[in-house]
């Protein structure tokens, strides 16, 4: 499990790529991906990487969109393989993020 950051030129796009198993061992590392970065304006959330999401991956995402302004949150994934694809629809997450 590996999380990695980067951001865009003008620093307003924070790219958050979680590599293998997304679940609660990495709460602590997803948390300080965002937490530093209050002058961002969008997160995208890569999960090209990402073979497994549990229930608390899906806190997780939760926590970082109440961080990043709850309703009014600019939070995209994207990159999803069709298991993680599948665990995000039926948790009816494509309400409440952009999923590419």
């Amino acid at each position: 499990m590996s999380i990695t950051t980067s951001k865009s030129a003008d620093g307003s796009v924070l790219t958050i790529r979680i590599q293998g198993r997304f679940d609660f061992s990495s709460h602590q590392e997803f948390r300080d991906s965002y937490e530093n970065n209050n002058d961002v304006k969008e997160y995208l959330i890569d999960m090209k990487e990402t073979t497994y999401l549990d229930s608390s991956a899906l806190g997780m995402l939760l926590l970082l969109r109440d961080f990043a302004g709850g309703d009014h949150a600019n939070v995209s994934i994207s990159n999803c393989n069709s298991d993680v694809k599948k665990i995000l629809t039926i948790s009816n997450f494509e309400q409440l993020f952009v999923i590419q």
